[in-house]
């Protein structure tokens, strides 16, 4: 995790409003709909993995408390200012890393993450009997086709694909109930100008390993030879085809 603070503090900022894209679910799960179904007023929640916190501010439902987290103090500089342009008053920002977590045990009614790596046995311990893990996470074959042409990637080099490698670390943490659930996106960029920001703005490009645990940011730009060709390749007439995989994950302790 100390590796990826590098390439976090870099971005800054987790704003991909301005990038042209549309997109179609092809699964019918949504982690914030999990979490409002097990959530109520008195719910004390952690988010990791917060980034500028604008999915919390959107996402979440009211509840008592929600802790959300970034490894980045730049990011929590983000989130402060989106924060405050909120008005929401049940968020509390914090400075930390996931494989260190710095909570109280058997504290929290939920905790989510959002595309970002954890500790199932940390989060096994914050959480209270009962409690509630709810996992959106990005899987090996992600992006399959560009990483295949770049011959690189996030997990790429993976034996297990990312939401495998989760799903047997939060069973062997000792949650009782544990479900896995593959989630299919069709994403269209409109310019190959859109899809390259993405990808400047996410790692889904880097040398990033779930299964050997180390992240390695190689190089500033992309080759725009290589990305040149994907989008000759994959071009529609919604745009040009990002095939996204994901993972959704619900644990109970």
């Amino acid at each position: 995790m100390k590796k990826e603070y590098g390439f976090y503090e870099k971005i800054k900022d987790w704003d991909f409003s301005y990038i042209k894209a549309s997109k179609e679910s092809l699964t019918n799960w949504d982690m914030y709909k999990v979490l409002s179904e097990n959530a109520n007023s008195k719910t004390v929640a952690l988010d990791l993995g917060t980034g500028g916190c604008e999915n919390v501010i959107k996402s979440y439902p009211n509840i008592k408390m929600i802790v959300a987290t970034d490894i980045s103090d730049a990011m929590i500089r983000t989130a402060e200012e989106n924060l405050i342009k909120s008005g929401r008053k049940d968020i509390t920002l914090k400075v930390m890393d996931n494989l260190d977590m710095d909570v109280p045990k058997k504290y929290f009614d939920i905790v989510t993450a959002r595309h970002t790596t954890i500790d199932a046995k940390q989060i096994y311990e914050c959480l209270k009997e009962e409690g509630i893990l709810i996992v959106r996470g990005v899987d090996k074959l992600d992006c399959w086709k560009l990483k295949r042409m770049f011959g690189k990637g996030q997990g790429y080099q993976d034996l297990k694909p990312i939401s495998l490698i989760d799903y047997e670390n939060i069973l062997d943490a000792g949650f009782r109930e544990v479900e896995l659930v593959p989630i299919h996106v069709r994403e269209y960029y409109e310019t190959i100008e859109d899809l390259y920001a993405l990808l400047n703005k996410t790692p889904i490009l880097d040398d990033f390993s779930e299964e050997h645990s180390y992240f390695n940011k190689e190089q500033d730009r992309l080759d725009e030879n290589i990305l040149k060709k994907y989008a000759d390749e994959n071009t529609t007439d919604k745009g040009i085809l990002l095939i996204r995989r994901y993972y959704g994950i619900v644990a109970k302790k």
